[in-house]
């Protein structure tokens, strides 16, 4: 495997290599240590001067009980790998959730709240602008910074209400998260942190995410979703480094 990849990338363009694929699996338990799901992510890129770039990546959701499959994502990182597109469906409540970027600086949301009509949200947005999993690739962009210990400041979409707020992206020291490097994701803004709790984050010296605590986007009733612990395990590593 490592001659063929090895063989793709001198074809190709210096700083570009071939595609590649990796893999990785999740296992989303409550404050109890109770299984609530697993999660299923292949992640589809390109090698780019040594660090992998994703292009596209479906994740799975299965029930504890059985395996089946409940609910599926599709994120597409095509305009950018901080604010990528995203199909999300979960059939059991009737709920969907698209974001797409039919304009330059201006992404529109389509959002099937469970059993009701949908709402659209059409939001400008600038750079500083992170989406849904392109939190994950904050991380890794800003990779020298988290281990030195820096904060990084960005915000962050919320696609049900159509709106975008002030976070930081900083060190935590979580007693919950066994990782190399613990970050926590918080807002900004003195009167959201009353009402919106801090996630932490875990990850191993390489720049893989091992470890998600906080709400999830997976419901546990029509009006509440799952606050879970997930831990994450590569089942397939990219033939290239996640940071830069």
């Amino acid at each position: 495997m490592k001659t063929l990849v090895v063989a793709c990338c001198l074809a190709m363009p210096i700083g570009v290599c071939a595609s590649a694929t990796m893999t990785f699996q999740g296992v989303a338990t409550s404050s109890n240590g109770e299984l609530l799901y697993t999660e299923s992510h292949q992640v589809s890129g390109l090698c780019e001067s040594g660090q992998f770039r994703p292009t596209r990546q479906n994740v799975e959701y299965r029930h504890a009980d059985g395996g089946t499959v409940f609910a599926n994502k599709e994120i597409r990182y095509d305009n950018s790998v901080l604010r990528p597109a995203i199909t999300f469906e979960q059939p059991d409540f009737r709920e969907s959730l698209s974001i797409s970027y039919p304009e330059t600086a201006r992404l529109l949301i389509a959002w099937v709240p469970p059993g009701e009509q949908e709402k659209t949200f059409t939001v400008p947005f600038s750079d500083n602008v992170v989406v849904d999993a392109g939190f994950d690739q904050l991380v890794k962009n800003n990779w020298r910074k988290i281990r030195s210990g820096e904060p990084v400041t960005f915000q962050f979409l919320a696609p049900t209400r159509g709106e975008t707020y002030d976070f930081i992206l900083e060190p935590a020291d979580d007693g919950r998260v066994d990782a190399d490097h613990v970050v926590q994701i918080r807002p900004r803004g003195m009167l959201l942190r009353f009402v919106v709790d801090p996630i932490v984050l875990g990850y191993s010296n390489s720049g893989f995410l091992t470890d998600y605590v906080g709400l999830t986007n997976i419901r546990k009733t029509k009006e509440k979703n799952y606050t879970a612990h997930i831990r994450y395990e590569m089942r397939r590593q990219s033939p290239c480094n996640l940071t830069g």
